[in-house]
């Protein structure tokens, strides 16, 4: 990356976030929310990771396009990222689809989602854009793609995953020269492109582009106009560039950020029940594969005001405790014993009980004499007394959504049946 810039390249960059989408494959997690702004970490929503990587990177001026039962999800924003200034030339827009452009109600694609607002990011005026996907876990230094973007001279730059080749069939891969140059993009396929030099490795896309503005508006406004386009980045644009212009793969380990604690390139899309748990729980680890203590790259989100976690209550079988777990604030442990779990805000764990592995989204309560192991639940879930999950698969398959990696999702609604 060329080091002379006079100025760093985020300051004349608009990062477009595409937060519309429900995320199916979270089942119920997604039944009230997008997926974007379901609860991750203890503290965060999945979308804080983007986010603060636009933050961290300098870049000032962001928008969020959102679609699908977005109330949660705007809360959150209008909450947590309300700080930008426009005296300081600094921006942040709630993009919910509404007709700006289009006679249709919704986005049709992740590039309409872009298009639909075009006359927004053009009356802000930025040089590039940066269009992410709202729903990834990871760490990334967006400066670092944009500065490889220019020094290439690409039309677009295309953030890629190494992954091993037949683990990359549910991704968007590419086939690229020996340069970087993407020479194909092939959507979810069969039998997925090897990289150079390395057989058993392709390069999937991040879902993360970085354009020149200009030339994406004039993309965008050519798919538009193109009957039988899906109006999306993956299927149409990137495909069409490829094919007609100069479009660079962008590996993620050249960016990503890791902390010292860090030994590999982080990246997760926590989109299945057994993902989001497995993510969630890896938290709890000694030395977790995700740092989200380093102070150098902190994830931002709304901090609410609310009092220490409390441990109470002190005598065999009615211990207070958390061994290998994180507890939010808000939480009290009443003589309830956790063990390599993860509790978010407000939670009430009671007496006698037991949780082990368990992820527990906020305003939880936890009865008497209830075990759980395994399990997701759901924010404001009450779990009666005495509730045992995690011992007899059959049985919680016929009360619960039991995954196929043994994990139980629990929500109020699976809970009042059972009643």
């Amino acid at each position: 990356m060329n080091t002379k810039r006079s100025q760093p390249l985020a300051r004349d960059a608009m990062a477009y976030v595409l937060a519309g989408g429900r995320g199916s494959r979270l089942k119920e997690l997604t039944d009230v929310r997008a997926k974007p702004a379901v609860f991750f970490g203890g503290k965060t929503r999945i979308i804080d990771f983007a986010l603060s990587n636009a933050l961290n990177s300098g870049i000032r001026r962001i928008g969020v396009a959102t679609q699908y039962k977005a109330h949660s999800l705007i809360r959150h924003l209008q909450r947590g990222w309300n700080f930008f200034r426009p005296e300081r030339n600094e921006s942040f827009d709630i993009l919910p689809a509404s007709q700006r452009v289009s006679e249709t109600q919704w986005y049709e694609g992740t590039a309409d989602a872009v298009y639909q607002n075009i006359d927004i990011i053009e009356a802000y005026g930025p040089e590039y854009m940066v269009i992410l996907a709202g729903d990834h876990i990871y760490k990334m230094d967006y400066e670092l793609m944009l500065g490889e973007h220019v020094d290439s001279g690409a039309d677009v730059t295309v953030g890629c995953l190494e992954v091993p080749r037949m683990e990359a069939t549910g991704f968007g891969v590419m086939a690229v020269d020996g340069k970087g140059r993407i020479t194909a993009f092939v959507e979810k396929p069969a039998d997925p492109p090897a990289m150079p030099g390395k057989p058993d490795t392709a390069l999937a896309s991040m879902g993360l582009y970085v354009f020149r503005t200009k030339f994406l508006m004039e993309q965008l406004r050519r798919d538009a106009a193109e009957k039988g386009s899906s109006r999306d980045f993956g299927k149409d644009i990137i495909p069409y560039v490829v094919k007609h212009g100069k479009a660079v793969a962008h590996s993620f380990s050249r960016s990503c950020v890791r902390s010292s604690f860090e030994r590999e390139a982080y990246w997760r899309d926590v989109g299945t029940i057994d993902a989001y748990w497995e993510a969630n729980i890896d938290l709890t680890d000694v030395t977790p594969e995700l740092d989200i203590y380093d102070r150098d790259w902190p994830i931002w989100t709304y901090a609410e005001i609310k009092p220490p976690a409390k441990f109470v209550h002190d005598e065999d079988g009615r211990r207070g405790s958390a061994v290998s777990s994180l507890v939010a604030g808000d939480c009290i442990i009443s003589g309830s014993a956790l063990r390599r779990s993860l509790l978010f805000t407000g939670v009430r764990a009671n007496s006698f009980s037991a949780l082990d592995e368990a992820v527990v989204l906020p305003d939880c309560t936890i009865g008497r004499h209830a075990r759980l192991r395994k399990v997701v639940i759901d924010r404001g879930v009450h779990v009666p007394e005495g509730l045992v999950v995690g011992e007899d698969p059959v049985l919680d398959a016929k009360r619960f959504r039991l995954t196929e990696g043994g994990v139980c999702l629990i929500t109020q609604k699976m809970i009042d049946a059972v009643a």
